[in-house]
C-alpha cells in the first residue's frame, strides 16, 4: 500500500489520468480556436 491505497486503485487512477489527455487536447484546441476567432475584430471590435 501506497499513501494507504492498494496498487489496484492506482492502476485506476493511472488509467483515467491517460484516458482524459484526449479530452483535454480536443477541449484546448477548441478553445484556442475560440480565441482566435474573438480576436480576429478589429481593434475597435465589429468595424471593419
Amino acid at each position: 500500500m501506497f499513501l494507504g491505497f492498494a496498487w489496484y486503485w492506482w492502476l485506476m487512477i493511472a488509467a483515467v489520468l491517460i484516458l482524459s489527455i484526449p479530452f483535454k487536447i480536443k477541449f484546448m484546441k477548441r478553445w484556442s480556436k475560440r480565441r482566435q476567432e474573438k480576436n480576429q475584430h478589429g481593434k475597435w471590435g465589429d468595424d471593419e
